[in-house]
């Protein structure tokens, strides 16, 4: 896995620092200029700047960098994660049509589809499994698309790219991947044939902490697909927080990098201890789907999550815990830990979140850059203070 991650880390590297910057032509500085205004000189293009039409020099820069990174022709950059799910699927998608989502999904994503879909009159099914044959067997004569998440929210299933793109280029539809527990630096969805790549640029794009946005990547058809919806229904990114996160997108490599290498010391130390049930990480060997996450993936992740034994209160274990945060979100440089079910996954019904593996022992951890003795004994002495 690490000789993988060699082969293009130089260019990689290099693209998360410049690509799409800014030049300061007025003063030279290092780092690109922030243009706060939201008006701007009229000139005789068709389509003059204004940051709701996503076309400011900054919104700009910022969507080059982050195209550039997943070998995108083109991109738009959004105020949230969900506001870039929901224009890329709905500006795919009109009344009558049908598409096929993995089961496996991020809560909120799967809020959004059962709450909203019915109104535009849009059909729409889950999977059974995360095989290709559980895909083609939901294709409807009015499918449209197949949505996908992987690794998925919060078990870390992998789905195999290659089949699902494949299946979809036969049937003539198209694809859309939530890429956001990769992110850029550990997956390339489009190297496989997806059409269109997401993320909640909240998590590792930003990874601080402290900036909500989205993504959506692909070719430029259908970015301007994408556009002609989202420049009605809004859901741009202030200019501030564009150029926060053009600033954070240069170090997401070595981040990232960091992340790859304590979840994997996280999982394998979580797999021997008597007080776990189950571990789920997909550089594990004996994760179901670790093979083909070693043929897709450059890394495999700073996401995991695992099971504590009955006999252990979770509510007390994530409150106990000193170094590492229980909080709401993922994919900061600190580490974080939550319940699914109380928490990304609460809209789900009980049933849906038993189909998914989600249960009360369930904790999802997103691991940071700290040491991982320190995070190792913040684990144990949680453990030994409720146990």
């Amino acid at each position: 896995m690490d000789r993988k991650l060699m082969k293009g880390e130089e260019k990689f590297k290099t693209k998360c620092v410049h690509a799409g910057e800014l030049v300061d032509k007025q003063y030279g500085g290092a780092t690109s200029p922030i243009f706060m205004s939201t008006s701007y000189k009229f000139t005789d293009v068709e389509f003059n700047q204004y940051p709701r039409y996503f076309n400011t020099p900054n919104q700009i820069g910022l969507a080059k960098k982050i195209a550039s990174l997943e070998g995108a022709e083109a991109g738009l950059i959004f105020s949230s994660g969900m506001s870039a799910i929901s224009n890329a699927l709905l500006s795919h998608l009109k009344s009558g049509d049908h598409v096929i989502f993995q089961n496996d999904l991020y809560g909120g994503t799967r809020n959004f589809i059962k709450k909203e879909f019915p109104k535009y009159g849009i059909e729409f099914g889950f999977t059974n499994g995360i095989l290709v044959t559980d895909f083609e067997n939901e294709i409807k004569a009015n499918t449209k698309g197949i949505y996908i998440e992987t690794p998925s929210n919060p078990t870390l299933k992998i789905v195999d790219l290659s089949s699902i793109s494949e299946l979809a280029k036969d049937k003539n539809i198209w694809t859309m991947i939530d890429n956001t527990f990769a992110s850029p630096v550990n997956q390339n969805p489009i190297k496989y044939g997806i059409d269109i790549v997401l993320h909640s640029a909240t998590k590792y794009l930003g990874g601080h902490s402290d900036i909500c946005a989205g993504a959506v990547l692909g070719s430029k058809k259908r970015i301007k697909k994408i556009y002609n919806l989202a420049k009605n229904l809004g859901g741009s990114l202030s200019e501030m927080s564009v150029w926060l996160l053009e600033r954070s997108i240069k170090t997401l490599f070595l981040r990232v990098q960091a992340q790859n290498e304590n979840a994997l010391k996280i999982a394998e130390f979580l797999d021997s201890e008597s007080w776990i049930s189950n571990v789920y990480y997909p550089g594990l060997n004996h994760h179901p789907n670790h093979n083909i996450a070693v043929k897709q993936m450059n890394g495999f992740g700073g996401m995991l999550s695992f099971e504590l034994v009955p006999e252990i209160d979770s509510k007390k274990f994530l409150l106990n815990l000193n170094l590492i945060k229980p909080t709401m979100s993922l994919a900061g440089i600190e580490s974080t830990a939550l319940s699914p079910r109380l928490t990304s996954h609460a809209l789900l019904t009980d049933d849906e979140r038993v189909q998914q593996g989600i249960n009360s022992q369930l904790i999802r951890f997103s691991t940071g850059i700290e040491s991982f003795d320190d995070l190792k004994n913040d684990l144990l002495n949680t453990i030994r203070i409720i146990s």
